[in-house]
């Protein structure tokens, strides 16, 4: 089977089925091997490895997944891709092709039934409008999962690894800081595309924490603050949380709050780390809970 990392074959199995590339779907397929090969060196994926693809395209890094791992599942949207798949992967025994909308799969079924319920490690190219729904639904969902290694835009990566303090910092910066450890592994022009986007992207490797880095008594509160904290963040922390809905407490209450946090009221979410978010959740809880 001809290697798809090459252009040249990427161009050919295009023309073969004539296939137009959908704005609604993101599409933007890899065509450079040294990319390739990076994904999936950085995802440490084994012949121990059973690997869940999100959006495998053409099948171009599928290709190197089933090369690498014991079995791979590529999970694929675009109905119209899935004969082209069926024809590219054609040689290996070691692929499973699910034609359907990834935040619709039962992943948790899936890694029980491929893997023993065993940690799967998840790669994808993801389509940018869809990048943060998918990474936290694959974290909130529970899914026994090792690591996730996936292409983003540039910008969304670099806000991924964001501390307190940089306007980049945000609820994304939070929410997958509590559920893993992110480190962008290659920085990739847009030119190592087709079509090429407008924008640059890198690979980011979030390796799951066994446990979360600080302990919420009630996590759900703890990301509704986090949330309203930074909907409006040129807000001070109170205003944006008094203005959010989500706390059942006056204006007061939650300056004394943020004052026993030891912070000053006309303080912005932006500066509290997550062990701090852990924290304030836990004061406004202990004051909503005695109402």
């Amino acid at each position: 089977m001809a290697e798809l990392g090459n252009p040249q074959n990427t161009i050919a199995v295009l023309q073969k089925y004539q296939f137009h590339f959908q704005k609604k779907f993101g599409q933007n397929f890899l065509i450079d091997p040294h990319v390739l090969e990076k994904i999936v060196e950085a995802a440490g994926i084994t012949k121990q490895d059973f690997v869940l693809e999100i959006g495998p395209g053409i099948g171009t890094m599928t290709q190197y997944l089933c090369e690498n791992a014991r079995a791979v599942a590529a999970v694929e949207i675009d109905r119209n891709l899935i004969p082209i798949l069926e024809d590219t992967l054609s040689s290996y025994e070691n692929v499973i092709l699910i034609n359907e909308d990834i935040l619709k799969v039962d992943i948790a079924a899936l890694a029980q039934e491929q893997n023993g319920g065993h940690p799967i490690k998840v790669v994808a190219n993801l389509p940018y409008y869809i990048t943060t729904p998918i990474i936290m639904g694959l974290f909130e969902s529970q899914v026994p999962i090792d690591s996730i290694t996936v292409m983003v835009q540039k910008e969304v990566a670099d806000r991924m690894q964001q501390g307190p303090g940089s306007k980049e910092y945000g609820a994304l910066s939070l929410a997958v800081q509590y559920y893993a450890r992110p480190e962008i592994v290659a920085n990739v022009p847009p030119n190592c595309f087709m079509p090429r986007p407008n924008v640059g992207s890198a690979v980011i490797r979030l390796t799951r924490h066994e446990k979360p880095p600080v302990e919420a008594a009630d996590e759900k509160l703890m990301f509704s603050i986090i949330r309203a904290s930074f909907n409006q963040r040129r807000k001070t922390l109170a205003n944006g949380l008094h203005n959010s809905g989500v706390i059942p407490l006056s204006k007061e209450q939650i300056e004394e709050s943020i004052r026993e946090l030891g912070y000053p009221v006309n303080i912005r979410g932006e500066a509290l780390s997550l062990a701090e978010f852990a924290a304030l959740s836990d004061i406004l809880r202990r004051k909503i809970t005695a109402l």
